[in-house]
């Protein structure tokens, strides 16, 4: 769940990067229960989700991480790459991390009825925790031993922290290759959408 990616490739506009938060907790057809942008954000999320798993950068990284985490590899790097675009930020963002977390915060609160129930619950410890704690290695390796509780089945989440130790230059090296592009695939994107919206109009 690589919540500040998702984020940060929303752009600047608020439905969108609603949408797109709330990504991971919709499944299933998108239909007439969320508002057209709210609806276009969900669907960005799926499309970068998929550029990912397309990705050669984004897969080198997975196949890095041994193979008895099977699928989790996945949710591994994802969560690796929040830690890279947390610690990094400046270098990838002119606004400074802390005020987008706060700038973030205050669009999704004001849409937060719209969220699933689970979600909801979980907006003040992302925000106020979790997120700023991706800056630091031990924040990271926390999330993933918190994230391996709230999974129902045995899994070896708790156990990825050490991998992004063990091969950290290798897997920032991806990053640094993956992110400008999945940047242009997220700007095209959302490009394509607001030029069919203005179209109808």
């Amino acid at each position: 769940m690589n919540i500040l990616f998702h984020l940060y490739l929303s752009g600047d506009d608020p439905e969108l990067l609603v949408g797109n938060f709330m990504g991971d907790f919709v499944k299933g057809p998108l239909d007439d229960t969320y508002p057209p942008r709210i609806r276009q954000g969900l669907l960005l999320h799926r499309k970068i989700d998929a550029f990912a798993q397309r990705d050669a950068s984004f897969q080198r990284s997975r196949l890095r991480l041994p193979p008895h985490y099977g699928l989790y590899r996945g949710v591994l790097v994802d969560l690796f790459y929040d830690h890279f675009l947390a610690r990094e930020w400046s270098s990838w963002s002119g606004i400074a991390f802390s005020d987008y977390i706060a700038w973030a915060q205050k669009i999704v609160e004001k849409q937060r009825a719209i969220l699933p129930p689970r979600l909801q619950e979980l907006v003040p410890p992302i925000f106020n925790e979790i997120l700023p704690s991706y800056q630091q290695i031990a924040g990271t390796e926390l999330a993933l031993r918190r994230m391996a509780r709230r999974v129902r089945r045995d899994n070896p989440l708790a156990a990825g922290g050490g991998e992004l130790t063990r091969h950290y230059a290798e897997l920032q090296s991806d990053f640094a290759e993956f992110t400008p592009a999945v940047q242009q695939f997220a700007a095209d994107f959302i490009t394509t959408i607001a030029e069919k919206t203005e179209w109808k109009g």
